[in-house]
């Protein structure tokens, strides 16, 4: 039920994603992820979602906060280190964003573990090294359970309306990238294992530099 659901709504995404015809990205205003096309002229134009403040620890030991990524586009994941399943596939994907964004300083990367209880700086650092992460492109953090899962569940909505009638300590594991833009918008959801998704993402990325 709950994985049929979410390929209904990547399916959802992707056709309304292609059908603008302005060559604009839709906002997600809910839970619902329906994509919403507004004008600034609107006045529900200042209501749009926004991803919540935070602040978490990166590989580097540095706290990372919601102000670093202001005017900067982003995308936003949830990993842990030793996932032997999803994760790995995410991760080469963050990678393939890291290069071909590595030198527009305007792009960036969020990737939050969510076994922060495994994850500690010393391991992110680790795992960081092993891949290639560019520090000043890509930030690895860890941080409190809780925070990290009302982030994802209540602000990234990052399982859909089914992440909100989940128990707060039920384990969340998803293979969902979101695009964020310079104002803490949500732009786009994408499956981040699979490659289409990640071109389509590539594209949607270019399209929102250009607003």
């Amino acid at each position: 039920m709950k994985l049929n659901y979410l390929i209904l709504l990547v399916a959802l995404f992707t056709f309304f994603q292609c059908e603008t015809s302005k060559g604009t990205l839709p906002y997600f205003n809910s839970a619902e992820l329906t994509p919403e096309w507004i004008e600034a002229n609107e006045s529900r134009f200042n209501s749009i979602h926004t991803i919540s403040p935070f602040e978490f620890t990166n590989q580097n030991n540095e706290l990372i906060n919601n102000e670093i990524f202001d005017e900067h586009i982003y995308v936003a994941n949830f990993f842990f280190t030793t996932c032997p399943s999803i994760c790995p596939a995410m991760t080469d994907n963050m990678l393939n964003l890291q290069d071909n964004f590595k030198d527009d300083p305007q792009v960036m990367l969020l990737s939050h573990t969510v076994t922060p209880w495994m994850d500690t700086v010393k391991q992110l650092k680790k795992y960081a090294v092993e891949k290639g992460v560019m520090d000043e492109k890509w930030h690895l953090v860890t941080g409190p359970e809780e925070e990290i899962y009302k982030l994802a569940r209540q602000s990234y909505f990052v399982e859909g309306r089914i992440g909100l009638l989940i128990a707060d300590d039920e384990f969340l594991h998803t293979e969902n990238f979101i695009l964020v833009d310079g104002y803490r918008r949500i732009r786009g959801l994408y499956n981040g294992t699979k490659a289409s998704d990640i071109q389509r993402l590539i594209e949607d990325i270019h399209i929102l530099k250009q607003e």
